[in-house]
């Protein structure tokens, strides 16, 4: 099965994302939902531990949340590993929480794989960064500090300029 590209260009350059659509079915249609209205565009990463992930998807600059879709189901048990360079969806306590947030492992955080975490259900796999992970550890290196009540977050904001399908899917 074809599987389906997707290039973010951000403040820090490019990341290309392979998706799982065949393992992650219900999360890659909600994320090219996103993708496809252009809700990504000019958000930022507003979370980042460098020794563990980055996260984006729901704020502008300023730390301006942004409103999103329902929630979908939780779909970590579709055997994918939180390994390093892999995409995963943020969500609350709430396991079926998960809207437009995503962060991408920095290593293997295996903990948050439905086996190993602590609720039983875990993060969801959708997707693996297959370039750009130079531009990942870029980002992962900027200077984070509180802002507007959250922790870790950029003092200069790493902004997605934008996120689109690429030009067509790979085999």
């Amino acid at each position: 099965m074809a599987k389906t590209r997707v290039v973010m260009e951000t403040s820090h350059g490019p990341i290309q994302i392979e998706l799982e659509d065949d393992k992650a079915p219900i999360t890659v249609k909600n994320f090219l939902a996103y993708i496809d209205e252009g809700f990504y565009d000019n958000t930022i990463f507003h979370r980042i531990i460098s020794n563990f992930m980055i996260q984006g998807g729901g704020f502008e600059p300023g730390m301006r949340q942004k409103k999103t879709k329902s929630a979908v189901q939780n779909e970590s048990k579709n055997g994918l590993s939180n390994a390093g360079g892999t995409l995963a969806m943020a969500r609350t306590s709430a396991p079926d929480s998960a809207t437009a947030q995503f962060f991408i492992n920095l290593k293997d955080n295996t903990f948050l794989d439905r086996t190993q975490a602590q609720d039983g259900v875990g993060y969801c796999v959708f997707g693996r960064v297959v370039e750009g992970m130079d531009v990942v550890d870029r980002i992962k290196g900027v200077a984070t500090g509180s802002r507007s009540g959250h922790q870790d977050v950029p003092q200069e904001d790493v902004v997605i300029r934008s996120a689109r399908r690429a030009d067509s899917p790979v085999e």
